[in-house]
């Protein structure tokens, strides 16, 4: 699948306020500063579509990114990030899992993992609850141009090993680099395979 047009259509805090067109929406979420926008940009080809920056927490919206004039990437503030006060904290997490838990017309929701870490624990126990709520969710482990192919199998058999404590199976688990473009096509096809 290629992306041929990707344009930016609302950033907002309520969930009544999201797009009301009933298109499938892929949400993108992990930890501040895992490189969500940048993997957003790489995916749609367009450098600034969603706004990078060094500062984790910069996205504090939900914001919604039409895509081919078919369906929605939405990019989701980034959690665990200690800098933001208790109140702005819990506020973020009440809309985000309103939107996760009650958005009718969400396809798959994309964890991004940063390849370099061993597993968080705050990583695991938001796929766990997104478990408990029946979520579909897919595993991307991100910036893997930033280390050897031989620590990149290390860090993914750790996870594999501390998911499967808690899990069955693992879900889908894809690999990429907003640098080099890696795995872009199998993402894309990846969404493809689930619009169909």
């Amino acid at each position: 699948m290629q992306i041929k047009e990707a344009v930016f259509v609302i950033s907002n805090t309520e969930l009544k306020n999201c797009p009301t067109d009933k298109k499938p929406e892929f949400a993108f979420i992990g930890r501040s500063n895992v490189g969500k926008s940048s993997l957003i940009n790489m995916l749609t080809g367009k450098k600034n579509l969603a706004k990078t920056s060094g500062t984790p927490g910069k996205t504090q919206l939900i914001n919604h990114f039409l895509i081919d004039d078919n369906w929605y990437i939405v990019d989701l503030p980034g959690y665990g990030y200690a800098k933001a006060s208790k109140s702005m904290r819990s506020k973020w997490e009440k809309f985000i899992s309103d939107y996760l838990t009650k958005r009718e017309t969400l396809m798959n929701i994309f964890v991004l993992l940063d390849a370099r870490l061993e597993p968080q624990k705050i990583d695991i126990e938001f796929m766990n609850w997104c478990g408990e709520k029946g979520l579909p969710f897919s595993l991307v482990f991100t910036k893997i141009d930033k280390l050897s192919s031989s620590v990149l199998q290390k860090n993914l058999a750790k996870y594999k090993k501390e998911m499967l404590k808690y899990w069955e199976e693992m879900p889908p688990v894809y690999t990429s680099s907003s640098t080099s473009g890696h795995g872009k096509e199998p993402l894309l096809n990846y969404i493809e395979l689930i619009l169909k």
